[in-house]
């Protein structure tokens, strides 16, 4: 999901608190106050964290140059723990974005091989410099769709929600900080066609996470992903870009290439209205075998 998950939330807060939360706060809010006495600041500190702690949100400090900052709740490197029982050895990280994904799987399942797929140019190159200590990885700069072509992507000014597909307006009035989009130009490929060129040793992970253009995804990998022991797949319940399509697509698109739906990692919930705008799916072969 494009947004920072903890409690069914991500990164709602985000924007607003990010230079208070990453840097000294006391300094960060003197600056934005004025000069406040430290011992209000350190009061409004606490007060904000018991009232967002009681809410079922929570506000931490965080390096963002850690593997604890992006897509997925990193808080606990225990989220993944259950794929172990599946013996995964192959992991195939589609819509890496800067490598929030990669690096806790890495951590999860150290021996397994990770192939990531991210298209714009300065996410790659942070994914790279993030994984450079991960000796079983290797990233790859294009995007995965139906058809080998070269295409605008539209680039957000919060990177993971870029998407090739354009932002619909709901997506903008529920997160307003993703807005301005420029266009940038890149490559997709076939994942049919690139498999034959990795090692997909079994059992294989496939994670999906591409802003809108899963069928596009599931349509150029038709051979490869039904290969899969586990998916962990962005499903949409509303339209938060163009053309998209929402869980009951995904859903069948799934079920016919042998998955049965586990539930969901987490929600994303709309900061408008409190309605459930998406989820991390989970999908596991049918009787926990595949092809």
């Amino acid at each position: 999901m494009p947004h920072q998950r903890r409690a069914n939330v991500q990164a709602i807060f985000e924007q607003d608190l990010f230079n208070f939360y990453c840097g000294d706060p006391v300094y960060e809010l003197n600056l934005l106050l004025g000069r406040v006495s430290e011992r209000f600041v350190t009061w409004m500190i606490n007060t904000s964290k018991s009232l967002l702690r009681a809410a079922g949100f929570e506000l931490r400090r965080v390096n963002p140059n850690s593997e604890e900052v992006g897509d997925f709740d990193l808080t606990s490197r225990k989220i993944f723990n259950w794929l172990k029982q599946f013996n995964i050895r192959t992991v195939l990280d589609i819509g890496a974005n800067t490598g929030q994904f990669a690096a806790l799987i890495h951590k999860t399942l150290p021996d397994a091989m990770i192939y990531a797929f991210e298209p714009l140019k300065d996410c790659h190159e942070q994914l790279v410099e993030r994984m450079k200590n991960a000796p079983r990885f290797k990233a790859f700069q294009f995007a995965l769709g139906s058809e080998d072509v070269e295409m605008n992507m539209h680039r957000s000014t919060y990177s993971p929600s870029s998407s090739i597909r354009p932002m619909s307006p709901l997506h903008e009035k529920a997160f307003p900080y993703t807005k301005g989009a420029v266009s940038e130009k890149i490559t997709v490929k076939r994942l049919d066609d690139i498999a034959e060129g990795l090692t997909l040793t079994k059992n294989l992970l496939v994670k999906i996470d591409v802003q809108g253009f899963e069928d596009q995804v599931f349509a150029g990998g038709a051979q490869t992903i039904p290969k899969a022991k586990a998916l962990i797949v962005e499903t949409s319940f509303e339209r938060l870009y163009e053309g998209q399509p929402l869980f009951d697509e995904i859903y069948a698109i799934t079920k016919r290439m042998g998955f049965v739906h586990h539930g969901n990692l987490s929600q994303l919930l709309s900061p408008v209205d409190g309605s459930v705008l998406q989820a991390d799916g989970i999908f596991i072969k049918a009787n926990g075998t595949a092809d």
